[in-house]
């Protein structure tokens, strides 16, 4: 289990797995007053988390699929990346793709967070790549008969 040091300066628990496999944890709105988003407004919701990464890991901000469905509502730059030198606090930009007013109160679920180790590339100029099967097939090219 990865240890990650977390401030929680928010009214509500820490974010947990719902379940043995989630991937993800709910974030919750810590908001004074509720916030009501007109349709295709975005707005950036505080969580009151505050955390440390340990190096070679990122927090990935992903809309809930629930909120998406039911709301409209998702996390407008899917997935938003924490990187693990970012020490402010943990906000959510949510838009509001529904016809009507959204409403989002304190303490509402509204994204998740998935931990995700990641690597840093280094480039290497060459003169020709390696030859596959797909080649310069762009979007819809993979998997087609």
């Amino acid at each position: 289990m990865l240890k990650v040091k977390i401030i929680n300066k928010s009214k509500h628990p820490l974010p947990r797995y719902a379940t043995p496999q989630s991937a993800g944890m709910d974030l919750r709105a810590n908001i004074e007053e509720p916030i009501t988003m007109s349709p295709l407004e975005r707005r950036l919701i505080p969580t009151g988390l505050y955390m440390a990464l340990p190096a070679g890991f990122e927090a990935q901000v992903r809309p809930r699929s629930g909120f998406a469905l039911k709301q409209g509502v998702t996390v407008l730059n899917t997935p938003g990346t924490i990187d693990a030198d970012y020490r402010g606090e943990i906000g959510v930009i949510l838009i509001n793709l529904s016809s009507e007013s959204v409403t989002v109160q304190d303490g509402d679920r509204i994204a998740q967070l998935v931990i995700a180790r990641h690597e840093q590339a280094e480039w290497e100029t060459v003169e020709v790549l390696d030859e596959t099967e797909r080649g310069e097939g762009g979007f819809g090219h993979s998997g087609r008969s």
